[in-house]
């Protein structure tokens, strides 16, 4: 018989998420390595670039690959024969080891869980508590399941209960386009079938965990009808053109995975939760000999590739920044951001917009800036600023026209697409929207070179910023006429993955 001690237990899941916070497991770096080496698409291919040097740049620098470090959720299969030297409960061992890993003063993560979440939303500080699931089995062992899961990738989760007769495929098909950018793809999707609505997303949760197999699969044909269905679906979704960063491009998902589980006669429940490039996940057990250790993936899995942009690009100094310039830009142009740039997102839009509706002075002025929607995660050493990646930018949709015309701002900064109400704001108030690179937070951090709170300090990482930027990668995601990358880049890239696949044919 097994006995587990607490401290070990406890030493394990936050050593656990300390490793996923800067190493991504092999079979995905893999998995991007081939995406990269195959994409032909010029904007996927640099935003690929980019994910995958900032992901060699973490695990050297023991640095989060995403400031989103996620709400952790955990997977815990008990064995029946397991005897515990624990005074604490197991829900309590479990939350003691995200409130330590979170807290690590070498490697600070940014707390991202708030209570009261239909109320006050007041931040937990230490990203307790997790979300957990556990499983009693044989044996007398305890097997662990941690991920760190980033809220842009879970706000993109679906939902359906078809009628028995519906095809999964042609849902997953309609779903996918809805879900934009915003989850940074490329990455896996888990799909779920069956059971009851509740079963089924914690299927898809526990799909997209799932080791990355695709190619051996292609390889050998498929031995079943759920990996017929993998197969189908790696394909058509990769040929919707979406690509890397929703940019239009080759690669869409790296993998597809799905768990059944009996349902009843009259229902199909079908979930469907997208892993982002910024996947984090390991599993670890524990049968009483001491802590998990964890092997870091060796250096050379990752491609020796230089973050070059190349001449094929525009200098843009945010300090003397007009009108007349940002309408000179065209949509899918690389631009390199130096000056001052200020951040705000959901918390500071909130605040502001409940300023100007009350003619209240704004505590910092917006006239021909640039906003950059993060929350970054707190410097540590010798760090201007922490990880300090986009955060999804239709979440600030419905503040856009509002911020755009009461306060003189030219240009937002973020992740994934606008929807067409902050589009027509866009083109009508003749501004810009510019996307950083989803998954490559410590790479963008290094083009800070200062960072000051103006506004808002008890919003913590949801504070108005001022960085101070040199040479910061981002694209022209949404020009002055409202002309978007996101809706342009996927109809060519599903045209051209078409004319190649038949050529192939």
């Amino acid at each position: 018989m097994a006995v587990i001690k607490q401290k070990d237990l406890i030493q394990s899941v936050a050593d656990a998420l300390q490793f996923i916070s800067y190493y991504h497991p092999v079979d995905f770096i893999r998995a991007m390595r081939q995406a990269y080496e195959r994409e032909q698409s010029p904007g996927a291919k640099a935003a690929l670039t980019q994910v995958l040097v900032n992901s060699r740049m973490c695990a050297l620098g023991k640095r989060p690959i995403c400031q989103d470090t996620g709400i952790v959720i955990v997977f815990v299969e008990v064995g029946m024969d397991v005897r515990w030297e624990a005074e604490m409960s197991l829900d309590d061992m479990v939350n003691e080891g995200v409130r330590q890993a979170y807290s690590h003063p070498d490697n600070v993560l940014r707390a991202s869980v708030l209570a009261d979440p239909d109320g006050t939303r007041a931040n937990t500080k230490d990203n307790t508590p997790a979300v957990i699931h556990y499983t009693i089995v044989p044996g007398d062992k305890v097997n662990i399941e941690v991920a760190a899961k980033g809220g842009g990738s879970e706000a993109k989760a679906k939902f359906a209960m078809l009628n028995p007769s519906d095809s999964v495929a042609d849902w997953i098909l309609e779903v996918v386009p809805q879900m934009g950018a915003g989850w940074c793809p490329p990455g896996v999707l888990g799909i779920g079938i069956g059971g009851t609505p509740e079963k089924a997303m914690l299927l898809a949760k526990q799909a997209m965990m799932d080791e990355i197999d695709i190619q051996q699969l292609q390889e050998r044909g498929a031995a079943n009808h759920l990996e017929e269905l993998r197969l189908e679906l790696y394909d058509k979704v990769n040929a919707l053109g979406i690509g890397a960063q929703g940019l239009g491009g080759m690669t869409t998902v790296l993998d597809v995975k799905v768990k059944e589980y009996p349902t009843h006669a009259a229902n199909k429940p079908v979930a469907v939760i997208p892993n982002c490039s910024a996947t984090r996940h390991v599993h670890f057990t524990l049968d009483g000999s001491g802590p998990a250790q964890f092997e870091p993936p060796p250096m050379e899995e990752w491609p020796e590739i230089e973050f070059d942009l190349g001449d094929d690009v525009r200098r843009v100094n945010l300090d003397t920044l007009t009108p007349a310039e940002v309408q000179s830009w065209s949509t899918g142009e690389t631009l390199l951001l130096s000056g001052k740039l200020l951040t705000g997102r959901d918390a500071a839009h909130k605040k502001l917009v409940d300023l100007i509706d009350r003619n209240e002075e704004l505590p910092v002025d917006f006239t021909n800036r640039v906003i950059y929607y993060v929350g970054p995660v707190d410097p540590v050493r010798d760090e201007v600023i922490g990880p300090a990646g986009p955060t999804t930018a239709t979440r600030m949709d419905k503040f856009t026209r509002t911020m755009l015309e009461r306060t003189g701002l030219l240009g937002m900064v973020g992740k994934a697409e606008r929807g067409q109400t902050a589009i027509d704001a866009i083109r009508d108030h003749k501004a810009v929207y510019m996307i950083a690179v989803g998954g490559a937070a410590y790479l963008v951090a290094k083009a800070i070179t200062k960072s000051t709170v103006l506004a808002f300090p008890e919003l913590g990482m949801e504070a108005i910023h001022e960085f101070e930027v040199k040479d910061m990668p981002v694209t022209l995601a949404v020009d002055s006429t409202g002309r978007s990358v996101h809706q342009v880049g996927p109809k060519v890239w599903s045209a051209r993955i078409a004319e190649i696949e038949n050529a192939a044919g």
